[in-house]
């Protein structure tokens, strides 16, 4: 298994250099970041690998010492290895009852997928979901398939809209590994949470799917992926916005900048991109008290470790935290910086925590402040660094997380962002690398 991981990143290696040289004399017409989410797409398929055991209860046995190579290793002078994520006690951890439409043009994790199917508003054909491969929309899809979803022996390509991705993300959100939006398609995001996963089980982190990673979240034996939610009044009582104007100055001028739909409301609680949403509900009111739809079962157990040490890894773009042991706790994509506004560099603090944050900008006719809401571009939550202008923080657009500049701070989707603010103090170090 070992080696027949290393032929495979051998090969993707050489995929990523030929990627390399084709943006290179493309022009640019596409990001670098998307073509490399396309090329991990592609390669995406195992050999399915060896039987391997659920993840036990922290502390784990301390696996083998991560090659020098490895994004994952601790800095030097930390002899021990992170070897776990979350503390579970037997498989994933157990849903409970959930506690959000800002469609994106393009897909979350970046990639170009399969068009989407027009319907026209009508139902889909009996043998939909026998579409396979690229040809599969989000449309195609059904609760039961996903539920039902399980690990071939030789694993396939994982290409468009695919029930295995989508039950594999939310058992990987359930186990700290967030994948991001959750959206059925595997690309860069889907890729470094299965890498995190890898890492716990001291396995090569090539952020392809196998038996080992499959086995680990609880794989077949996993409660179901995929549950019924009755929307309430209360989630419709609401305070929705008709809309939000593109310019900041009329943002400025709203009482808040809320959700502007039950969809985005119910999709961005659930983790979920909008558009899977209203696929696995085709025909649901979601503006009508008592609908039933299918939503992701993302609840586990709570995360009772304390954050020591948080990675902002600039190269995978993802953020990771530790516990004082130097175990990992959580994994998630991050935006962080860009070239025209780079993060800082070296070691910083974390201060204090701001929930629901306004945000104050800079404009050609003066300082204004953007009212706070998950629509604010600081998303619902800020976590301070010393270094003065800089943050952890969420995001008015969870689904490009991951993709766009962030002026030097680091992005996270909302409720990674929140999850992160509960388990951090002032004073830990994060450390930019």
């Amino acid at each position: 298994m070992i080696g027949s991981r290393v032929q495979s990143r051998d090969a993707l290696l050489g995929l990523l250099l030929a990627a390399a040289l084709v943006w290179a004399g493309q022009g640019h017409a596409q990001t670098f970041e998307d073509l490399i989410d396309d090329v991990l797409k592609q390669h995406h398929g195992d050999d399915g690998g060896q039987p391997a055991q659920p993840l036990p209860a922290r502390p784990l046995p301390a696996p083998a010492a991560p090659s020098p190579s490895d994004p994952f290793a601790p800095p030097p002078g930390m002899s021990a290895p992170p070897p776990g994520l979350v503390p579970v006690e037997s498989g994933p951890r157990p849903y409970t009852p959930p506690k959000i439409d800002r469609p994106a043009e393009e897909n979350v994790q970046g990639e170009t997928s399969a068009p989407d199917g027009d319907t026209n508003g009508t139902a889909l054909p009996a043998d939909a979901s026998a579409a396979t491969g690229a040809e599969r929309t989000r449309e195609s899809l059904t609760a039961e398939e996903v539920n039902g979803a399980a690990l071939p022996a030789e694993v396939p390509p994982l290409e468009g809209a695919n029930p295995l991705v989508l039950k594999t993300q939310i058992l990987l959100d359930r186990a700290g590994a967030s994948p991001g939006v959750i959206d059925a398609y595997a690309g860069g995001n889907f890729s470094k949470a299965v890498a995190a996963v890898e890492t716990v089980l001291g396995l090569p982190a090539d952020g392809m799917l196998d038996k080992a990673v499959w086995d680990a979240l609880g794989g077949d034996a996993a409660p179901a992926v995929l549950v019924k939610y009755t929307i309430t009044a209360e989630d419709l009582a609401y305070p929705f916005l008709a809309s939000i104007p593109a310019d900041t100055a009329e943002q400025a001028r709203l009482p808040n900048l809320n959700y502007t739909s039950p969809e985005e409301m119910l999709s961005e609680r659930h983790h979920m991109d909008v558009r899977l949403l209203k696929a696995l509900n085709p025909t649901a009111d979601f503006r009508q008290a008592g609908t039933e739809i299918w939503v992701t079962a993302i609840d586990g157990a709570p995360i009772t470790d304390r954050v020591a040490r948080v990675v902002a890894d600039r190269m995978l773009k993802q953020l990771r935290a530790y516990d004082a042991a130097n175990h990992l706790i959580v994994a998630y994509p991050a935006t962080i910086g860009s070239e025209q506004n780079p993060s800082p560099m070296g070691e910083h603090l974390l201060g204090a925590v701001s929930r629901d944050p306004v945000d104050e900008i800079a404009t050609s006719g003066g300082a204004i402040t953007l009212p706070s809401g998950p629509n604010n571009p600081l998303g619902t939550v800020r976590v301070d660094l010393t270094d003065p202008g800089y943050s952890i923080q969420g995001t008015d657009d969870p689904s490009k997380v991951g993709k766009p500049a962030a002026d030097g701070c680091i992005r996270l989707a909302n409720w990674d962002a929140e999850e992160l603010a509960d388990l951090v103090e002032p004073g830990v170090v994060v450390s930019f690398q």
